[in-house]
């Protein structure tokens, strides 16, 4: 299938390791140019150098954290004075902590607040009157599972990234008249650094091996196995494609049956 990339320019956050990596690598065979970001400047250059060996196309690797306004304004005048445009944007960032109600104080939800929620409304205010004026434009959003149906412990994660969703779908109405789509992917349990993260928090907590939360983990997913980050990239770069432009204001989930929920 051909995707119709070639031409496009898309920038994709947090992209040094797991699922932006992996996203940012699909869009890259596809023929998309590239634009990367993450904090840690050495870890986002070994990833631009490890797509470039994958696929031939060479990143343009910008190191920002996209939780601070400042950081996101300098990242999209660094990649727009590159390729002159933004076509896609994947927005994603980290989890935040995993942990109950009350042990997450007001600074770790306003940190959270600016890691989930506001990176995505600063990006996506960054990029979209450029997409509005040449009226196309894709807008896709790394949310999470936990968007449908909560996860256990990860209250910080379940209320933001909900906002996201509804920031998403209420967009997405917004801005269709101009040819640009707004839509959500929510991993399941994939293998990624951040189920290590997860898995090893819930050891410390119950006392348990990391590896038997792990098997927990695979024993509530129908498919009886964790998620590949590149099933997820798979997803993202149809959606970011020309064929995928009657689809907007949408959260697919790639969890291998996971929500057990209709909707």
């Amino acid at each position: 299938m051909d995707f119709g990339l070639e031409n496009k320019v898309a920038l994709v956050a947090a992209a040094s390791r797991g699922l932006g990596f992996a996203i940012a690598a699909e869009l890259a065979r596809e023929g998309a140019s590239l634009v990367i970001c993450s904090r840690k400047a050495a870890s986002l250059d070994r990833a631009a150098q490890a797509i470039a060996e994958r696929t031939g196309t060479a990143p343009a690797a910008i190191p920002a954290d996209v939780s601070r306004p400042d950081d996101v304004a300098r990242l999209v005048e660094a990649a727009t004075a590159r390729f002159g445009r933004i076509d896609v944007l994947v927005t994603n960032a980290g989890g935040p902590p995993a942990g109950p109600f009350e042990s997450h104080d007001a600074a770790a939800w306003e940190s959270a607040f600016h890691l989930t929620l506001a990176s995505v409304v600063e990006l996506t205010r960054r990029v979209l009157p450029g997409m509005k004026e040449r009226r196309w434009g894709r807008l896709i959003n790394v949310t999470s599972i936990a968007v449908k149906q909560p996860v256990d412990q990860l209250i910080l994660s379940n209320s933001l990234r909900a906002a996201v969703t509804g920031f998403a779908r209420t967009l997405a109405n917004e801005v269709a008249p101009f040819g640009i789509t707004v839509n959500n992917v929510l991993p399941g349990y994939t293998r990624t650094e951040r189920i290590d993260e997860l898995a090893a928090a819930r050891s410390a907590r119950e006392g348990i091996s990391a590896d038997a939360v792990r098997a927990e983990f695979e024993r509530q997913i129908p498919a009886g196995r964790l998620g590949e980050p590149d099933e997820l990239a798979a997803l993202t770069a149809f959606l970011a494609s020309e064929r995928a432009a009657y689809i907007t204001g949408q959260s697919i989930a790639v969890d291998g049956g996971w929500i057990r929920s209709l909707y």
